[in-house]
């Protein structure tokens, strides 16, 4: 009775936990599906604004600017075979007429009507890249069609289309982690299955078991809740609509592993409770004379495994305290087992360190390529702008504004992702040297562009400091209060006997004390919509810190509140002007110059070249280091511009072979390249470059790499 009694409460609680585990267990897994499914509907996105960034890109090319209906399609088709789950490309005017079809010879009237006409006419009236709607065509394939919109030099209006295969889809369900058992769907806006992880033939194209559309109205934009598969089993299910493509993802598995686990838990645990029962209940009145002593002495033995010491059982005749003997010697062992448990556990943590550190140093090999890879596509298209503004077209100034104000906004994002990179693993340095601050501020003011501005300061005020990244603090405070609302902006410099006070105040939104706390920290940014028309990536306001920081100065932000405009205070040391040294001064070459341009992205060597020309140089163009060497033996150029990344040698070795091929002519090399950390650029001085430029190139970059040394 008493070991029943005794055992009960235990029983209930133990069952009680056992249910409140499974339900915590049950939400586990359903918080599981639904980061599963936003995991797949954020890879679909991704996979969906590559499509939309291929047909951007695209859409750039000179011949459909020109009116050259031939010349595109020839580099549609090409783009079209270099995908392999793309059908085709389709091109048609604003009115929806198809234009050109790669499927189709060129000028061949189109084959088939066009697919999905619906996702077409949002594209013309939205004016923005959609995702259609899966669907067969004649052949009895299933794709669909991603649409963008275009508007050519001319301002003509037409829009691209690739027709793609579900495989593509496919492939990305399969790269995901699904549990056991579990299904999952891609489905278009529509709700009509893209790609499933099961019977992907028969179920492509099918609409949704009218279980989930309950499910799905029931729960709103996404959610989890029970469900039916079209092969008739039970499920749960987890969707996201989230997608901004209105694109659906759904991840279910089997209904009744929701609780297996429990019951199997509850079964054991059940059987152990009676099992324990019943041998208590038979051996207790054997055991009620005896067991004082015996407990007395595994007292003093559990006493010693508590603290630590050598354990000593005493032997028993009774067999159950003989039991606990061992026990408490399993006990002693499963201790050591724990130390050396521990010991493993702390050499698994030193190498999961070591693991951490070599994805740092991956992480920044990452960010190298990548802003190289993003400052290539970069340089045609300011190197085009630039020839635009050469010609001066009246007609296109306003839509050359809006993308020179672009591509500056994404090379600062580029910027800013590898100086904070840098911050992080501690390579973040400046060139220190005597810098008059009021000139930097003048200049930085001047060249805001769009912004409302007023500057006070005085007409010098020397610091030690590099002179580029104190410009890039004013920039960047100047760009967050234009971000952020303002309409003016004051810009006040003073100084005392020892400092200097550098102060950017606007009447913009203004900011939280929360806010206030965090504003510098990377990724910090005021709240957005979703719209995120300020843009940015919360990385200006970190970077300034550090750039004051290594000035040895500090920056400090106060705001009133909300709608009250926010300040920014910059105080850096003063230092003693420097001597004033003349010297004369360069005076630029007459004349053009013989230029070689050698890069294997051929826009950006065409326009380079077309710029280059325009500023009166006479131009030759490679694409591989070969070319360019083939090029220098039949005739010496006076500037050589090499990429770094060629097809068939890097830049570095084609300049120590065009030193050794000029065999002591003059020469000037210089480095463009979309490589522009430090140790890039010590790299090209160290190959004997004259001088290094970043992607993308302005024409103020290429005035500099023909000017004389």
């Amino acid at each position: 009775m008493l070991t029943a009694i005794g055992l009960l409460p235990l029983a209930l609680l133990g069952a009680w936990s056992i249910h409140t585990v499974s339900d915590y267990q049950q939400r586990d897994q359903e918080r599981l599906l639904l980061d599963l499914a936003r995991a797949v509907a954020t890879a679909v996105d991704a996979e969906l604004d590559g499509v939309v960034s291929t047909l951007t890109s695209l859409g750039h090319a000179p011949a459909l600017h020109s009116g050259d209906l031939r010349g595109f399609y020839d580099v549609a088709s090409t783009v079209a075979k270099g995908q392999p789950e793309w059908l085709g490309i389709i091109l048609t005017d604003d009115s929806g007429k198809v234009l050109l079809r790669t499927m189709d010879d060129f000028g061949a009237a189109p084959s088939t009507p066009v697919v999905d006409p619906a996702s077409l006419r949002q594209v013309l009236t939205t004016r923005r890249p959609v995702a259609g709607h899966v669907a067969r065509g004649p052949r009895g394939r299933a794709a669909f069609p991603v649409r963008v919109p275009l508007t050519a030099a001319d301002g003509k209006r037409y829009t691209l289309t690739a027709v793609i295969l579900p495989d593509r889809m496919v492939r990305l369900i399969e790269r995901q982690q699904a549990p056991g058992g579990a299904v999952t769907a891609i489905r278009d806006g529509a709700l009509s299955v893209v790609a499933r992880s099961q019977n992907q033939d028969s179920a492509v194209g099918k609409t949704p078991s009218p279980s989930l559309v309950r499910l799905m109205r029931d729960n709103g934009a996404e959610g989890v809740g029970q469900a039916v598969t079209s092969e008739g089993q039970e499920m749960t299910a987890a969707y996201t609509t989230m997608s901004h493509y209105g694109w659906a993802t759904v991840v279910a598995r089997p209904a009744e592993q929701r609780h297996a686990g429990a019951f199997q838990s509850l079964g054991t645990y059940g059987a152990g409770i009676v099992a324990s029962l019943l041998l208590c209940i038979g051996l207790a009145s054997l055991l009620s004379r005896r067991l004082v002593a015996a407990i007395h002495a595994l007292q003093q033995g559990a006493a010693a495994l508590g603290s630590g010491a050598p354990l000593v059982v005493a032997p028993s005749s009774i067999a159950e305290i003989a039991a606990i003997g061992q026990g408490l010697e399993q006990a002693d062992l499963q201790r050591g087992a724990r130390e050396r448990e521990r010991k493993q556990l702390l050499d698994t943590l030193n190498q999961t360190l070591d693991e951490a550190r070599r994805a740092g140093r991956a992480k920044d090999e990452f960010l190298a390529v990548l802003g190289h890879e993003l400052r290539n596509p970069l340089s045609p298209i300011v190197t085009s702008l630039d020839l635009l503004d050469r010609r001066d077209d009246p007609a296109s100034r306003k839509e050359r504004a809006v993308m020179r104000r672009q591509v500056i906004h994404l090379r600062r994002l580029v910027d800013d992702l590898l100086d904070v990179s840098r911050i992080t693993t501690g390579k973040f340095q400046i060139d220190a040297q005597p810098v008059n601050l009021a000139e930097v501020v003048r200049h930085a003011v001047a060249a805001a562009p769009g912004q409302q501005v007023t500057l006070s300061a005085p007409e010098s005020v020397w610091v030690q400091g590099d002179d580029s990244r104190l410009t890039q603090v004013l920039n960047n405070l100047l760009s967050n209060a234009a971000r952020f609302g303002s309409s003016i902006t004051d810009v006040t410099l003073s100084r005392d006997d020892t400092h200097t006070r550098l102060v950017v105040s606007d009447n913009g939104i203004g900011m939280s004390q929360e806010l206030l706390a965090r504003v510098f920290e990377p990724f910090q940014q005021a709240p957005q919509s979703l719209a995120r028309r300020t843009g940015g990536l919360g990385l200006g306001l970190a970077i300034v810190r550090k750039i004051v920081e290594l000035h040895g100065g500090q920056v400090t932000a106060s705001s009133a509140g909300a709608g009250q405009g926010s300040r920014f205070e910059v105080t850096l040391p003063l230092v003693a002007p420097p001597e004033v040294a003349t010297a004369d001064a360069p005076r630029p070459g007459a004349g053009g110059l013989r230029v070689l341009l050698v890069d294997d992205n051929i826009d950006a060597a065409a326009t380079g070249a077309a710029l280059l020309e325009l500023m009166g140089h006479e131009v030759r163009v490679a694409h591989t280091g070969t070319g360019a060497l083939d090029a220098l033996r039949q005739q010496l150029p006076d500037v050589a511009i090499l990429d770094i990344g060629l097809p068939d040698m890097d830049g570095y070795a084609l300049a120590r072979a065009m030193r050794e091929q000029a065999a002591g002519a003059p020469l000037r090399l210089v480095a463009l390249t979309g490589y522009g950390q430090k140790e890039d650029v010590e790299r090209a001085y160290q190959a004997n470059f004259d001088l290094h430029l970043t992607k993308p190139a302005a024409l103020a970059d290429l005035q500099r790499a023909t000017a004389p040394l």
